[in-house]
């Protein structure tokens, strides 16, 4: 009989708070049974696991049922995925690809299209890297976003064939300005049908088309490459270039290993560590794209598993993770329509990025006014001892003794909540905190509640740490 090695609690936490958006204690617990490389199959193989049932969500909103007109209900809905569906890589895939592919939904006005901009990333976030690219060229949302539907063969828009390199695939400098043309004529007549209009009728989807007469089928030569191209062999042409496998890896990183210089100094700054962005290039090559095999190596790497707290949580990632770390949004209950506005105060907003380069990350997502928005809501969030998960915290605490001393509740706290990686400096600050009170002691009903109040306080200072931004 063989048996199974355990893993490591942190490292599994460490692994829940880059592939998804954390776990909780108990989570941690029953997945620690299991090699650690089996988890990771599970979560680069989502389908494995149940889609999320929709219809519960539904019923407590019926805007989702109605029609897509109200971006804030479906935002609300996409953190009710990432807070509880058991496919978190499939949501954290969601999210990177929208950050890469920043499509907003400010030019359009027009839900419906962002709404399925968002499944079709969802839908393909684990495939090829050559079909996720054309399904991008053929999204409505994308191409009214960068103007293909003016894209004509008489008279080309280099828009989408442009951005297509510079901020999707390559990166500026692995292309020329001719490249950047005849991918463009490449691309001429992909654009969309037309909805019905916005009033008396409401919201409709669009969907792709492809106009012939309007495409120009003359021989085009692109990245050394001639002959009579679509927009199809453009992408296939891109996905083979190592300048692509460079350029996605090191978003990958960025995104999931730990913070990188900001996207437009990439062509004259060399990534932090070079030798991890070539593990996931080579695995990019020779799996001609495949993201499935690109994650699963990124996530067994060494580098990956020493990287803990080296990447500031995004609005959305801070926002997700406190929620379901609290226990909050366990059951679609009324609010999730106002985490946008939660997270816009904190400077993102979901599909609605601030312009096609998408969001600046890492230390950027920090400033006074977004510090003082993170960290008063992650205090009001764990203000509620009555949150399953602040409330599991609180009895694990407790545990079966009738004292606790500050030492030891202060490791326990700081042990549940992360575990968080805290300086020297602020174990202290937090120990001299508990001290000043004594101990926890739960042997009678008033003893027992005033200490439940202090691990309350203990938690919402712990949240309210510099530590508690990363993951």
């Amino acid at each position: 009989m063989v048996t199974k090695t355990k893993t490591d609690i942190s490292l599994l936490a460490h692994l829940y708070r880059r592939a998804g958006f954390g776990a909780t204690r108990s989570q941690l617990e029953q997945l620690a049974t299991r090699p650690y490389a089996e988890i990771v199959e599970d979560l680069v193989n989502p389908e494995r696991v149940p889609e999320p049932d929709d219809e519960l969500i539904r019923r407590f909103y019926p805007h989702l049922a109605a029609n897509k007109d109200n971006p804030a209900v479906w935002n609300g809905r996409w953190f009710y995925r990432m807070i509880n569906s058991e496919r978190q890589l499939e949501e954290k895939m969601t999210l990177f690809w929208h950050h890469l592919f920043a499509t907003g939904w400010t030019k359009s006005e027009h839900t419906p299209t962002m709404v399925d901009h968002i499944q079709m990333l969802r839908s393909n976030c684990l495939g090829k890297f050559s079909t996720l690219l054309i399904e991008l060229s053929r999204d409505p949302a994308m191409i009214y976003w960068l103007d293909n539907c003016e894209n004509h063969g008489y008279s080309i828009n280099e828009n989408y064939g442009r951005e297509i390199l510079e901020l999707f695939s390559m990166g500026i400098g692995n292309y020329t300005e001719d490249d950047i043309k005849n991918a463009a004529r490449a691309f001429t007549g992909w654009s969309f049908k037309q909805p019905l209009p916005l009033y008396p009728f409401g919201h409709y989807e669009s969907e792709f088309q492809y106009i012939p007469e309007d495409h120009d089928d003359g021989e085009k030569t692109f990245l050394g490459h001639t002959g009579n191209f679509n927009g199809e062999d453009i992408v296939n042409i891109i996905v083979k270039q190592e300048a692509t496998a460079r350029f996605v890896s090191r978003h990958l990183y960025n995104f999931f290993v730990g913070d990188e210089p900001q996207v437009p100094a990439w062509s004259i700054q060399p990534p932090n560590d070079p030798a991890a962005i070539q593990i996931l290039v080579d695995a990019f090559m020779d799996s001609e794209g495949d993201m499935r095999h690109v994650m699963r190596t990124l996530f067994n790497a060494e580098f990956f598993k020493k990287a803990r707290y080296t990447h500031v949580k995004s609005p959305t990632e801070f926002v997700a993770a406190t929620l379901k770390l609290a226990g909050a949004f366990r059951d679609p209950d009324p609010g999730l329509n106002d985490l946008e506005g939660t997270i816009t105060a904190m400077g993102q907003k979901l599909m609605d990025p601030p312009s096609v380069e998408g969001w600046h990350t890492g230390k950027e997502w920090i400033d006074g006014g977004t510090l003082t928005e993170r960290v008063n809501y992650a205090v009001e969030i764990f203000s509620d001892a009555s949150k399953p998960g602040v409330a599991d915290i609180i009895r694990r605490i407790k545990g079966d003794g009738s004292s606790v001393g500050p030492d030891e509740f202060v490791g326990t706290a700081v042990d549940l909540m992360g575990p968080v990686n805290i300086t020297d400096v602020t174990r202290q600050s937090l120990t001299d905190t508990a001290a000043e009170e004594g101990d926890l002691k739960f042997g009678n009903a008033t003893e027992t509640a005033q200490s439940e109040r202090r691990i309350v306080r203990m938690l919402q200072l712990i949240v309210a740490s510099r530590e508690f931004q990363f993951a």
